[in-house]
């Protein structure tokens, strides 16, 4: 499959929930805004939805793992 391109907005909005998870204070708001960006940038994209988070879960998580390959 081909790479995903994710977008600066969809990266910041994960960022700002993984801050929250970690921190304890993962707000619905932030959660329902995640969920409906990556639905929409699957949609936009043609890519399936999973993939699409799941390589945007992968950068900001794990982006020591992303950078490896």
């Amino acid at each position: 499959m081909a790479d995903i391109e994710l977008t600066g907005e969809l990266v910041k909005l994960e960022q700002q929930a993984w801050t929250e998870i970690q921190a304890g204070a993962l707000t619905i708001p932030t959660a329902t805004a995640v969920q409906a960006a990556i639905t929409a940038h699957a949609t936009d994209s043609g890519q399936p939805r999973y993939e699409v988070e799941k390589a945007l879960k992968k950068l900001v998580r794990h982006p020591a793992e992303d950078a490896e390959g």
